[in-house]
């Protein structure tokens, strides 16, 4: 990757992240949603919830983080498709820029975007009562973790980004996302849940990466959970960055 690609980059990335803060109706959204489920489910459903884990706000965390990034990479979708109809990728195409620059820019921007919303929501945690016993690595960890599933589902947004034919149909593809840890261990233990209910939750993506959170979060060992993530978060990321370039090289070959 050269020189001029990462400036290209860079430049580009400035673009979009002015985009984003020029819109905080989706700042706020992207915040507030997974704050206002972090709310209601500590405070109003947290006293009936017995997850044998000291404060169900600790308990809670791991996955709140996981919807947020969620939630955000849908914007990414929407950014994407604005930009793609309104022929800004053609034009930035005409120019002596790296062809994938404009492509990257939303990553990065993505990465930040989200970045800076899991900060405030472990900030509110953190007044809600969340406390951890995780020493420097253990965070390190933990940011790791959420970093490689960033990057997953914002390279998952990109293709609906570049095929919806409608802005519905381009952040709908994050609906599934965001349920998806409502059917893992991420609110309640699995142990909780019928059989085949149970099944599921125990083996998807979602229920790995919230238990190793968790137990980073407490400083605890995270046993084979933590090899299990991070196969989910590569194997995500790996298999729609391929589909994502495909599709941008179909829209602007």
């Amino acid at each position: 990757m050269s020189a001029y690609f990462l400036s290209d980059v860079g430049a580009l990335t400035g673009r979009t992240l002015r985009h984003v803060t020029r819109s905080p109706d989706t700042i706020i959204t992207t915040v507030l949603t997974p704050i206002a489920m972090m709310v209601m489910f500590v405070y109003v459903f947290g006293g009936a919830i017995d997850t044998g884990a000291g404060a169900y706000v600790n308990y809670l965390l791991p996955g709140i983080l996981l919807i947020t990034v969620a939630s955000g990479v849908a914007y990414t979708a929407f950014r994407i498709f604005m930009d793609l109809k309104s022929g800004i990728f053609e034009r930035f195409q005409s120019m002596p820029i790296g062809r994938s620059g404009v492509l990257w820019a939303h990553v990065v921007t993505s990465l930040v975007a989200n970045l800076i919303s899991l900060v405030v929501v472990v900030g509110v945690a953190l007044l809600m009562g969340f406390r951890s016993d995780a020493g420097v690595l253990d965070w390190l960890a933990v940011a790791g973790m959420l970093f490689l599933f960033t990057l997953g589902l914002t390279w998952i947004a990109v293709i609906p980004g570049l095929s919806a034919s409608t802005v519905e149909g381009a952040g709908a593809f994050a609906y599934p996302l965001i349920f998806l840890p409502f059917v893992s261990s991420a609110f309640v233990p699995t142990q909780t849940m019928p059989g085949p209910v149970r099944w599921f939750a125990e083996h998807q993506p979602v229920t790995s990466i919230v238990d190793t959170i968790r137990r980073l979060f407490a400083g605890q060992p995270v046993g084979d959970d933590i090899w299990t993530a991070l196969a989910w978060c590569v194997g995500v990321l790996v298999v729609a960055y391929v589909v994502a370039i495909a599709a941008y090289r179909r829209k602007v070959a």
